[in-house]
């Protein structure tokens, strides 16, 4: 999957900001004490975390390999993503699988990309499952061909009794696409009699989304440097504090999720108030 990026793993992205470095977490036991969410060092963790994977083709270019490579790279650092959130405790992560401008990209290229969705979905539904993971795509489905549609029908279905970390899959996924389809989707309603508009409130905008009854993102991180959302969670981002890591994708693992973490537990999130942290 990609996004402005790539596959399982976007690709276009720079040097830039140095390697944040794991932090030891260190906080009294009085604070937090009360929390039930998951912790490290007795700092909560982020519910829900979103991850634009970029680098996979810069990545294989460094190495002198063929860009399919990197995107094959990009799937393992997927597997380690997910597997890494089900171990910090984790409830939501979303990764950038494809976006809607990927398919600009060379018509080879894509190929590649939809033949490891395929492989991924195909080897790794089974695990998902057994590890309780519930998977939810996102995105625009209608021209997809029915051997992909059909592949995230079935893992959503396969897995939507599941209780545990929940999976999104941005695919062919566009921020501003997404905003447009939930505008029209109100103006239906509107049309029909069935809301007026002065109804019309955030909550009713959030509802009309993709991601309808997720969180939205406590923390977003982008590998390979960038900084930009490029199109991701438009308006779930709002208030999400942002990472931007130096790793190409393929070489993002649990020290460099940790060490994301570690750098959210820094911030202070004050959502337009003057208080201290607030989550």
């Amino acid at each position: 999957m990609t996004s402005e990026v790539e596959m399982m793993a976007p690709a276009g992205a720079g040097q830039g900001t140095s390697r944040i470095e794991p932090a030891v977490l260190e906080a009294r036991e009085s604070e937090h004490a009360d929390s039930p969410a998951p912790s490290i060092g007795r700092l909560p963790i982020p519910a829900h975390v979103a991850i634009i994977m970029d680098g996979n083709g810069r990545w294989a270019a460094s190495r002198g390999l063929p860009r399919v490579e990197g995107h094959r790279r990009g799937v393992e650092a997927v597997r380690r993503a997910v597997r890494s959130a089900i171990e910090l405790g984790i409830t939501y992560l979303t990764i950038y699988g494809f976006s809607s401008e990927n398919w600009r990209r060379p018509p080879t290229e894509v190929a590649d990309l939809m033949g490891l969705l395929k492989l991924f979905v195909r080897r790794d539904l089974a695990e998902l499952h057994a590890n309780n993971v519930r998977v939810r795509i996102i995105g625009d489905r209608d021209g997809l061909s029915p051997d992909i549609a059909g592949l995230l029908a079935e893992a959503e279905t396969r897995t939507r009794a599941n209780t545990g970390l929940t999976l999104v899959v941005a695919f062919n996924y566009g921020g501003r696409q997404e905003i447009l389809r939930a505008v029209r989707s109100i103006a239906r309603a509107v049309a029909e009699g069935c809301i007026r508009p002065d109804e019309i409130g955030m909550d009713s905008v959030a509802e009309a989304l993709d991601t309808a009854g997720i969180p939205d993102p406590d923390l977003v991180i982008r590998t390979s440097g960038e900084q930009r959302l490029s199109n991701f969670l438009t308006w779930q981002t709002a208030y999400s504090e942002y990472v931007m890591a130096p790793e190409f994708w393929p070489d993002f693992d649990h020290d460099t999720f940790r060490a994301a973490i570690n750098e959210y537990h820094r911030r202070d999130r004050r959502f337009g108030d003057l208080s201290g942290k607030a989550g």
